[in-house]
């Protein structure tokens, strides 16, 4: 398991999620689950055999779906799970809950579920099933909450368009041996009901038929860490650029950031691509270049240290040491002989 990093996600639940609308005997019995479920929490991740992860997960999950039926825990911040991803749009309608075992170095499964805000605080759960693996492209797959992608998701933003919320997921899934993946993921409801993906991105293309893209999908090589984030000043989706690195395209564990970043804007109801997000260009022969003090013959340039000395302030090429009524100019370099 030392070969594999952790992706460890912890969110404080917002809006009008806390402590405060739970009674005293539901949130003493939360408080209780809430320490069982932390230990195994931490055995999904740390467990040193596949069977020992498995059988965490399979009693986290049933745990934690007892836990989630106790009255009005949709309110229940489970702060100590900090393994699991725990996400809540402005509105509160409901809580993601995300998290990912690793089966073994070629297979990482991702769990989840969605908690449903109830006027009576009862239970509405809609769990999630990852089903990348049986998938033949997940760029163009649509599907519900028994046909999820799968990732461990740590930015939900909440956009509107033609009288309907649209929730932009921004998840993470440490995918095998090779390569890591990245995605942005699109949740909508439908009669009440979760989907995942739709044709809410727009990219330029020249050809004459546009590739359908669902989900936007970022594979990389293992080692690479390359930038995913919203820029909520931007009102952006910023992401870096990817290439592969030995010239393989068609090998996506080979793709590593080149430097450059791009960009999504949400504009009526999809995320358009911008090309280029900082577009901002140096003027040739105004590039910035160092000022060294020393010339080529490694000489200094007394005329640089004067042009850098503030005005009306003492050289620092003396330092004044009071001695009795008298104050003596001393040289650096002889203070220095002294220490």
């Amino acid at each position: 398991m030392n070969k594999w990093r952790v992706f460890f996600i912890s969110f404080l639940l917002i809006g009008s999620c806390g402590f405060g609308q739970i009674p005293g005997s539901e949130r003493k019995a939360l408080r209780k689950e809430e320490d069982s479920l932390q230990t195994l929490s931490l055995q999904i991740i740390q467990g040193r055999t596949d069977a020992e992860r498995f059988a965490a997960d399979s009693q986290f999950t049933k745990m934690f779906v007892r836990a989630l039926k106790i009255k009005n825990s949709f309110y229940y911040s489970f702060d100590s799970l900090l393994t699991i991803s725990k996400l809540v749009p402005e509105d509160s309608s409901f809580k993601i809950f995300t998290w990912q075992m690793v089966v073994n170095d070629f297979v990482t499964r991702q769990h989840g579920a969605i908690q449903m805000r109830t006027d009576d605080g009862s239970l509405k759960l809609f769990p999630l099933i990852d089903k990348s693996s049986v998938t033949v492209n997940e760029e163009d797959t649509v599907g519900n909450n028994f046909g999820w992608m799968g990732a461990v998701y740590y930015k939900l933003i909440e956009k509107h368009a033609f009288g309907k919320n649209y929730y932009t997921l921004l998840g993470y899934d440490e995918n095998n041996i090779n390569s890591n993946k990245k995605v942005i993921e699109i949740l909508t409801f439908n009669d009440g009901q979760p989907i995942f993906g739709g044709s809410y991105f727009s990219f330029q293309d020249n050809s004459v038929i546009k590739k359908y893209r669902a989900r936007y999908i970022m594979e990389y090589k293992k080692s690479a860490s390359p930038r995913l984030t919203y820029d909520p000043d931007q009102d952006m989706i910023i992401y870096e650029h990817l290439i592969s690195e030995s010239g393989e395209p068609q090998k996506k564990y080979t793709y590593i950031p080149d430097g450059d970043y791009e960009g999504l804007a949400w504009r009526d109801g999809k995320w358009v691509h911008v090309q280029k997000v900082f577009t901002q260009k140096t003027i040739e022969g105004q590039e910035p270049v160092p000022a060294p003090i020393r010339d080529a013959n490694g000489n200094i340039d007394e005329t640089k240290l004067s042009n850098r000395m503030p005005e009306n302030e003492p050289s620092t090429d003396s330092i004044s040491v009071p001695k009795k009524d008298l104050q003596k100019k001393v040289p650096i370099k002889d203070l220095q002989k002294n220490k």
